[in-house]
This record gives structure tokens, sequence and C-alpha cells, in this order.
């Protein structure tokens, strides 16, 4: 499941990026034409941040996030799984907080309009910082049922 979220998450971080790069050379080209498109900005901006906030949440997936890699280098065996405990469940209440807080955004700012395109509400955008607390909380989750399965002694399925 937890592979299958990634992939999903991955993908929307690339349309979103691909977005952001075509809204961009829309601009350029029509600057130079002299022909006006002002929506261009906005969907460059928010596909960005969509793909920020997603590729965020695989990072935490992939460990290669928040860390204190020199500690994490020293330790061995339980002490290691230990400290990555810690900072999982640092993560998590990161996440958590993540989540909560963005719901709240998301029914605050959901029937505001963009300035370009009235017909595109704001909660369109919003909505990723649940969704990355989400799927953020559910990789910490996991990365902790294997930390703690390796303080016990039992091989972890990473």
């Amino acid at each position: 499941m937890i592979k299958i979220l990634e992939k999903i998450q991955m993908g929307i971080g690339v349309i979103s990026l691909s977005i952001f790069f075509i809204a961009i050379i829309i601009q350029i080209v029509t600057r130079h034409l002299g022909i006006p498109v002002i929506w261009t900005e906005e969907a460059a901006n928010y596909s960005f941040i969509w793909s920020v906030f997603m590729g965020a949440s695989v990072m935490v997936n992939k460990k290669e996030h928040f860390s204190f890699d020199f500690l994490e280098q020293k330790l061995q065996g339980k002490s290691k799984a230990g400290l990555l405990i810690v900072i999982d469940f640092i993560v998590l209440l990161f996440a958590l907080a993540l989540f909560y807080y963005g719901i709240q955004a998301v029914q605050n700012f959901w029937n505001y309009n963009w300035a370009s395109l009235p017909a595109m509400k704001m909660g369109y955008v919003w909505i990723s910082i649940p969704i990355m607390g989400l799927t953020m909380s559910i990789y910490s989750v996991n990365h902790l049922i294997n930390n703690f399965k390796q303080l016990k002694g039992r091989e972890a399925n990473i």
C-alpha cells in the first residue's frame, strides 16, 4: 500500500511540475508576442505548490528529510533504532499538525477564487496541505512500526 501511495504522489507531483513548466513557457512566449495571458502566473504558482508538497511527503517516506545523520551514523543496533523512533515520532507530530491545520485552512479558504480564473476555487490549492500531512503521517507510522520491529529484534520490511 505504501509503494502504491508513493507512486500516486509522485505522479501527482510530476503532473503538477509539468503544468508549472508549461505555464511558464506559455507565459514567456505570450509576453514576447505581446499577448496578455494573466492566468499563467497563478497556474504556475499553485501547481508548483502541489509539486513541492507531494514531493515533500514522498521524501518523508524515503527518509530524505529531517534527520540527525551524525548521530545515526555513529549509533548501531537498538540505539540507532531508538533514535529513528524519536525522529519519526517528531515527523509524525509535525505531519498530524499539518493535517489538522490544513483541514482548517481548506475550510476557511475553500470559497476564495483565483484572481485570474474566478471559476477556480482556492480550496483546490489549499487541499494539498492536509493531503501532505495525511500521507506524511501514513509514512511515519509505517517507519515507526518498522523501527519498533527492529528495536524488538525482528527484521523490518522497509
